[in-house]
């Protein structure tokens, strides 16, 4: 089955999609719940770094061949966070300038907001494309 992705920020998924197998005993849009929400990791865990950019990419790894809507949920999350790391770095460089400081609140929150966003849209069973969000996986 191919997909083709749109630019728009939401794009619901067919039903037909809904219907996939169980993935390790969740439905997909609760795995992609999972998925997204495994980004907050970063936040949780300051004892293993990049934790949260490491769960999505396990989680997306093990399922994106068995699910479209994996596939999609996953490749939106990554994008997410490597964006997500860099605009904190060029924040943080900017703090020596003082500019830097307001840009990585700003980072810090939307590193919060936008995955929570994505998961509830995952468990409405529509994929969410991140604002400001750099496509590297299409």
């Amino acid at each position: 089955m191919t997909s083709h992705y749109t630019d728009t920020p939401e794009t619901n998924i067919p039903d037909a999609n809904m219907q996939e197998a169980d993935i390790m005993g969740m439905k997909p849009y609760t795995y992609c719940m999972l998925l997204h929400l495994s980004q907050l990791l970063n936040y949780a865990s300051a004892s293993v770094p990049f934790l949260g950019l490491v769960a999505p990419i396990i989680l997306w790894a093990i399922a994106k061949d068995k699910s479209l809507q994996v596939d999609q949920h996953g490749k939106n999350a990554l994008n997410w966070q490597i964006s997500y790391l860099i605009y904190f770095w060029v924040s943080a460089v900017l703090c020596f300038a003082i500019i830097g400081i307001p840009l990585l609140a700003v980072v810090f929150i939307l590193g919060i907001v936008f995955p929570i966003i994505g998961a509830v849209k995952a468990n409405e069973g529509t994929v969410w494309k991140y604002p400001l969000s750099i496509r590297f996986f299409k």
